[in-house]
């Protein structure tokens, strides 16, 4: 079936939140232009709705990871999206500079706790993905989350990777576990402080997840479950496969800034594949399903839509591999 190629000014009519990335990945634009864009995300749309919407004492709804005073509901589907972390995480994906939030590092240090034995919030907790995000965000505003880094050293498990439930006695790691602290991870080197002792730990979660080729269980060669194959965005804590090749073509790009060998690794192939595969005739990608749970407002196509962040998503992946490849 003949392809499309990336409806560009479908993907350039956006956000500034997305629009610089598509100025920057896809559409070739020089430098000075996408920064421009990026510069506007704290000022005009989503990111200036989210940043107006931070509590006086630095928290999004009065909690850390959940809203203050959040009971989940035994019939709930999904959890709400709107808390400290969840917002942080939305605000540095969109490319916002950290001096637009001058002060949070220390008004979140001052007032929020963690929802899990009340521990401070740039500490860290249990759960692999919550400090992973931790990291990240500190680093990208300037907290002291040195004593953090060391824990995903401490904490890998045996075959390579995270996974959250190790609080519980797991020792096998778990794609979205091991996924979610990669990113957290590669952002934590690409700011300026990684180590060698880290990037050895990113490259063994990197290790565990080729060796399954994003899709399958290493004993038995079957794909994992349909999960890696429902692309939704935003991501938030889920894998799937298009999240992770996005994820290995950003680690590429960063090692081999310093390597020089840029190349995708061949166990890459049938997640490529799979990304390629659901692009529509029309050269979008589908939002499939929406994490359910509360918003502070929605950002893309509701489900059965062609979604612009997917897009993004699946033309650059795609563009990456098929790109050197060739070259």
């Amino acid at each position: 079936m003949a392809t499309d190629p990336v409806p560009l000014d479908w993907l350039l009519d956006s956000d500034p939140a997305l629009r610089w990335q598509v100025e920057r990945d896809l559409a070739g634009a020089a430098p000075e232009v996408w920064r421009e864009t990026r510069a506007k995300v704290a000022r005009e749309g989503f990111g200036a709705r989210l940043l107006e919407l931070q509590d006086p004492d630095g928290q999004w709804d009065g909690g850390a990871y959940f809203p203050g005073g959040y009971q989940f509901a035994p019939d709930e589907e999904g959890q709400p999206w709107t808390a400290t972390t969840w917002s942080l995480n939305a605000l540095r994906d969109w490319g916002v500079d950290a001096e637009e939030l001058a002060g949070t590092a220390e008004r979140l240090l001052a007032n929020s706790r963690w929802e899990y034995d009340d521990l401070p919030y740039w500490d860290g907790e249990v759960d692999c993905c919550i400090n992973a995000f931790t990291l990240a965000n500190g680093a990208w505003l300037g907290a002291d989350v040195s004593g953090l880094a060391p824990w995903f050293v401490e904490h890998r498990l045996p075959d390579g990777g995270w996974n959250c439930e190790w609080v519980e006695g797991s020792t096998r790691s778990s794609f979205h576990s091991t996924l979610n602290v990669l990113k957290g991870l590669l952002y934590f080197e690409q700011v300026g402080f990684g180590n060698a002792e880290l990037t050895a730990a990113r490259h063994s979660g990197e290790e565990y997840l080729l060796e399954r080729r994003l899709l399958y269980r290493l004993a038995t060669g079957e794909q994992v479950a349909d999960w890696p194959c429902r692309f939704a965005y935003p991501f938030r804590w889920f894998y799937s496969a298009l999240n992770a090749a996005d994820y290995f073509r950003a680690a590429a790009l960063h090692d081999g800034a310093e390597a020089n060998r840029p190349t995708p690794d061949p166990r890459l192939a049938d997640a490529i594949e799979l990304i390629r595969a659901a692009r529509q005739p029309d050269g979008t990608w589908i939002q499939e399903r929406r994490h359910p749970g509360k918003v502070w407002f929605e950002i893309d196509a509701p489900a059965g839509q062609p979604s612009k962040w997917l897009t993004l998503h699946g033309a650059r992946v795609l563009e990456w591999w098929d790109g050197a490849r060739l070259g």
